[in-house]
């Protein structure tokens, strides 16, 4: 399920790498949330009716919006500028920097081996940006960008994890998305170039909001520590789409960054699931007989 989540995901990066082609950014994203909200309004709506706005944490989801907002101008920022492979592989910084974040914020304990995939993941990143390569330039801050704020959003949906409904954060993630990008639509706003582009823009938002939903639903059977690893199936994706539909294939030293961070990811993934079975074995007492 998790590889299907991110395939979808990839395919909603290309129609928003399409989009910028034709329109401004702020548009593409009010976009992006807009229709992801009217998908999710649709198919959770009739089951769970007021129980998928009713929210203790008001406060919490907001800034998650907001900062999902800004993660969103930064990555579809990102993609207008550099090859998709590039962009989403520096964007897979978020877990590394969740590692460095959950040490202030949530007050957590991390041993030494995952400081070194910490850094070794930035040695990934990196190696992917080298000066003097095509990819190194002003615009490896977008993904950067969203990096940072796709982690102070995650960092947030620990503290209500299990406190919320999975379906009410996906919800007012696209309400505060969609309501925050509306506010930039007169100043941008443009006729269709194409009666394509509709079905475009009402794809890429739709696509996030069924990844997102199938994502939930593989979180209901396994912890997010194991299923980590599967996401970086994402960055397979992206390789291929860039290199068919925009003629992009990363180069041998940008593979080999990708491939440091990944495994540095991976790494991060497996210890946490490592930690969350020595805690359960701690807290369940064993079997008398």
């Amino acid at each position: 399920m998790v590889m299907v989540a991110v395939a979808i995901f990839s395919l909603g990066d290309l129609l928003a790498k399409y989009l910028t082609r034709f329109y401004p950014i702020p548009l593409i994203v009010w976009a992006r949330f807009t229709f992801h909200l009217l998908l999710v309004v649709a198919v959770l709506g009739p089951r769970y009716r007021w129980a998928l706005v009713r929210t203790r944490h008001l406060g919490t989801q907001i800034a998650r919006g907001l900062l999902l907002v800004l993660g969103s101008v930064f990555f579809v920022s990102a993609l207008k500028f550099m090859p998709l492979a590039e962009s989403t592989a520096i964007a897979y910084l978020a877990p590394l920097i969740v590692t460095l974040m959950s040490v202030v914020f949530l007050k957590e304990r991390v041993e030494f081996a995952r400081w070194v995939a910490v850094f070794v993941g930035f040695a990934g990143v990196l190696t992917i940006i080298r000066p003097g390569s095509s990819v190194f330039s002003w615009a490896v801050l977008l993904p950067i960008g969203n990096a940072l704020a796709f982690a102070s959003y995650q960092i947030l949906t620990r503290r209500i994890a299990g406190l919320e409904s999975p379906y009410t954060s996906i919800f007012y993630a696209g309400l505060v998305g969609s309501v925050l990008s509306l506010l930039s639509l007169p100043s941008v706003a443009m006729p269709l170039q194409s009666p394509y582009h509709a079905i475009a823009f009402a794809g890429l938002g739709m696509l996030g909001g069924l990844g997102h939903l199938i994502l939930i639903k593989a979180y209901e059977h396994a912890p997010a520590s194991r299923l980590a690893p599967f996401s970086y199936s994402q960055l397979i994706w992206v390789a291929a789409i860039g290199f068919f539909a925009f003629g992009d294939f990363p180069d041998g030293w940008s593979l080999l960054g990708i491939g440091i961070l990944v495994g540095s990811g991976i790494y991060i993934a497996r210890h946490q699931r490592r930690t969350e079975q020595e805690q359960r074995m701690i807290e369940e007492p064993p079997d008398t007989p």
